[in-house]
């Protein structure tokens, strides 16, 4: 089917109680065998571009593997640019086909993260797409993705009202203690904030550093708002299991099918997480 937008996904998300998975997809088998999962649980998608992958010239051609398996597949399928460091790295994204953007201004002041949203909404909406700001600091790093440790990280619901105020993006990703990578150990998320944030808001919200947050705190995220969950650690993760448990093979494709089983076992443990028993 057509590629659609966050907004579309996400309507489905609320409507449901369950969050959408987005996947960063780092080559074309991580992509293949993500795709395969989603259409057997028949649930939607969210494949993510992240700046890794970006920063090694992949960004047009994921892009081009991503349109071909999605035109293929019955689920609704996004193609989203994952924390855009700019405007220039926007238009690139809205170029290559991407149907959802994410501005990462979190680093920048309140006022100048208003501005750089405001514009990415702008430049999204010529194309069609939709946009995904944050606020609020994820923690520790991924991709070179940091934030300055003197900064408050716990998003401020006075922000988060500002912010609504002042632009009307699509998606919000905040900060309630989630951080980029896998945690070293049990994550300490701030759900009262998560909650405060949800009662004033009605933009759906974002969890960024899904790797290896329990089940639990998944299923009450999900309860208190949050519509979009991203992984992207423990998916390379896998991959590379798989490929390390058959390196001995010798093997190309012995190698590529494991790597790819690997991934697709993660995958459909996150996609029946997130569907919370609800869809």
């Amino acid at each position: 089917m057509p590629l659609v937008t966050l907004k579309e996904v996400l309507s489905f998300a609320e409507e449901k109680k369950t969050a959408i998975p987005a996947f960063n997809i780092d080559n074309m088998e991580i992509t293949q065998s993500i795709m395969k999962v989603c259409e057997e649980e028949n649930y939607p998608v969210i494949l993510a571009i992240g700046q890794a992958a970006i920063r090694d010239g992949k960004m047009p051609l994921l892009a081009a593997c991503a349109r071909v398996l999605a035109k293929r597949s019955p689920i609704p399928v996004v193609i989203h640019l994952d924390h855009g460091q700019n405007l220039d790295q926007v238009r690139q994204a809205l170029d290559c086909g991407f149907t959802s953007v994410m501005i990462d201004g979190s680093r920048l002041p309140f006022e100048e993260n208003v501005a750089v949203s405001r514009e990415a909404l702008k430049l999204a909406r010529t194309k069609g797409a939709t946009v995904e700001a944050e606020l609020g600091c994820i923690l520790g790093v991924e991709d070179d993705i940091s934030h300055d440790a003197d900064k408050p990280f716990l998003v401020r619901t006075e922000d988060v009202k500002a912010f609504n105020e002042a632009v009307r993006v699509d998606a919000l990703a905040v900060g309630i203690g989630n951080a980029h990578g896998i945690y070293k150990g049990l994550p300490n998320l701030d759900f009262e904030r998560l909650s405060e944030v949800n009662d004033i808001s009605d933009v759906p919200l974002v969890l960024h550093g899904g790797s290896g947050i329990p089940a639990d705190m998944i299923q009450k995220a999900i309860s208190l708002g949050i519509r979009k969950i991203n992984v992207a650690t423990e998916i390379r993760l896998s991959y590379i299991k798989g490929l390390q448990e058959t390196v001995k093979s010798g093997d190309f494709y012995t190698m590529s099918d494991a790597g790819k089983a690997a991934v697709a076992e993660l995958a459909r443990a996150k996609i029946r997480l997130f569907k919370n028993g609800n869809a």
